[in-house]
């Protein structure tokens, strides 16, 4: 993921600094030179342009003391006699932001810009503000101009860049990086969020030199924990596996572990994942992902009652965690007795939990059916059709449960209603082999030779060797990682 720091954050203490420290030269000499004095007498001018400042003065102080009300309350005489004050008008639109008041912020920022256009600070501080206000066009227009204005600083540079990365546009973002390091190749969180960028962009010899790079000046985990993904996806197994280790040596996190023992699982080496997993958990015993990852492993190695009670604990610590519920429906007719009946209860306590989950009910359903696939019992073809009938009223789109429910109707030979999913199921995923081949067989009981025909010879062009038992275990053990990972990154299944 992006670094979350922002352009707001990472460039706003020092702009402040610069712009009101030249404030207080800059107001000391409009005061003393300019139109207060041709105003009134010298003397009266004099004492008047002194009291000024010094308002001035303890407004500056009670913004940098975080004392914002105190602040405001000296700007409003100020800016009342004197509106503008490119200085008065910037300080006052920092104060309003200080007090999350954008709306009024941005009346004094952009009368700043107004007053003083050519002052990249000034366009950067205001473009801030149009991004709380979520006027990203303008913003935009604001910090490329500041970079015009500025072209061979840092700061605008690096700022247009993170606001292009904030925007999603990263491929944009990427001259604008690579021209700030230029400028300040030490400059460790553009750095970072370069060799980021690159990695994003499919860009890895970029990133990898990039990060090996800022190592030689700061090494870090996350710069390891980043390389271990530009290995990856470089086909750098053993290369990415050393990474993530490193980052998990430099700061043993629960993210750092979780993705050096990830390595191991996305290449099915699950005995070390074991114990990369346990030595994690015995500093985070209470960490569901990590204990996603062991009852991965576990299952791997076909320790099937170990990965369930696994999966079970994950669950107890993290409801919403939706890997036990996609392993409970995946593997629950391999388990003994006791431990089958307790994933059964458990979905039933997810159900009521929360009666609205797709996903909960199809899991569920997949569950019964592969029961009733070993031990056939007349009352689950029922539940398992009321499953995925109220999973696809809550997810008209889930295309594994109008699988599920073609596959139920064609066993019954209802192959008119096994037709209708099997199509709404190809509206979703339409190269999926299996679906075709029960497709075009309902369709010839059907009497539809032509159309059977024509699937069939899709599902020909589509299909591969049928898998071995191990194949699909590797194929059960991607879905499980996808499901992990989709759900740390704030997703999880329908």
């Amino acid at each position: 993921m992006l670094v979350e720091s922002s352009i707001i954050s990472r460039t706003a203490k020092g702009l402040v600094v610069r712009l009101l420290s030249a404030a207080v030269l800059l107001w000391s000499a409009y005061i003393v030179e300019g139109r207060t004095q041709s105003a009134q007498p010298p003397g009266k001018a004099n004492k008047t342009a002194a009291e000024i400042k010094h308002k001035f003065e303890d407004a500056l102080a009670a913004y940098r003391n975080q004392q914002y009300a105190k602040a405001e309350s000296e700007l409003t005489p100020l800016l009342a006699s004197t509106p503008e004050s490119f200085e008065l008008n910037e300080l006052a639109g920092l104060v309003f932001v200080a007090e999350s008041e954008y709306a009024k912020a941005d009346r004094y920022l952009a009368r700043a810009v107004q007053l003083r256009p050519h002052v990249a600070e000034a366009r950067t501080a205001f473009a801030t503000n149009l991004l709380r206000l979520q006027k990203t066009g303008e913003a935009e227009k604001q910090f490329r101009e500041a970079e015009r204005l500025d072209p061979r600083n840092y700061d605008p540079n690096h700022n247009l860049g993170e606001f292009y990365i904030q925007a999603g546009d990263i491929s944009s973002a990427i001259p604008f990086l690579k021209r700030a390091q230029e400028i300040e190749p030490t400059a460790y969180n553009n750095g970072y969020d370069l060799a980021l960028a690159y990695e994003r962009t499919g860009k890895l010899g970029e990133a990898r030199l990039q990060l090996q790079q800022l190592i030689t000046s700061r090494d870090s985990a996350e710069i390891h924990s980043l390389l271990g993904e530009v290995e990856e996806k470089s086909g750098n197994y053993v290369a990415s596996a050393g990474q993530y280790e490193q980052a998990a040596r430099m700061e043993p996190n629960e993210e750092n572990i979780l993705n050096w023992g990830s390595e191991f699982l996305l290449h099915q080496t699950f005995e070390p994942a074991v114990q990369i997993f346990q030595s994690g958990l015995t500093r985070f015993p209470k960490s569901a992902r990590l204990l996603d990852g062991l009852g991965i492993a576990l299952y791997g190695l076909d320790h099937l009652d170990d990965a369930a009670r696994t999966f079970f604990l994950a669950s107890d610590l993290n409801p919403s965690d939706p890997l036990p519920v996609t392993f409970a429906g995946t593997a629950c007719d391999n388990l003994s007795p006791p431990i089958a009946a307790e994933a059964r209860s458990r979905f039933q306590s997810f159900l009521k939990a929360d009666a609205n989950n797709a996903a909960v009910r199809y899991y569920y359903a997949m569950c019964l059916w592969k029961i009733n696939e070993k031990e056939p019992q007349p009352e689950l073809p029922g539940q398992i059709e009321s499953l995925l009938k109220r999973s696809l009223e809550i997810d008209p789109e889930y295309a594994d449960a109008h699988t599920l429910l073609g596959t139920l109707y064609f066993r019954e030979q209802r192959y008119p209603e096994a037709i209708a999913e099997y199509d709404r199921a190809l509206e979703t995923n339409p190269n999926d082999a299996s679906v075709l081949y029960h497709l075009a067989q309902s369709l010839r009981r059907t009497g539809h030779k032509a159309r059977a025909d024509q699937e069939l010879a899709t599902f020909e062009r589509l299909r591969q060797q049928q898998q071995d038992r191990a194949n699909e275990r590797r194929s059960e053990i991607k879905l499980f990682l996808y499901t992990m990972r989709n759900a740390n990154s704030g997703g999880g299944p329908k």
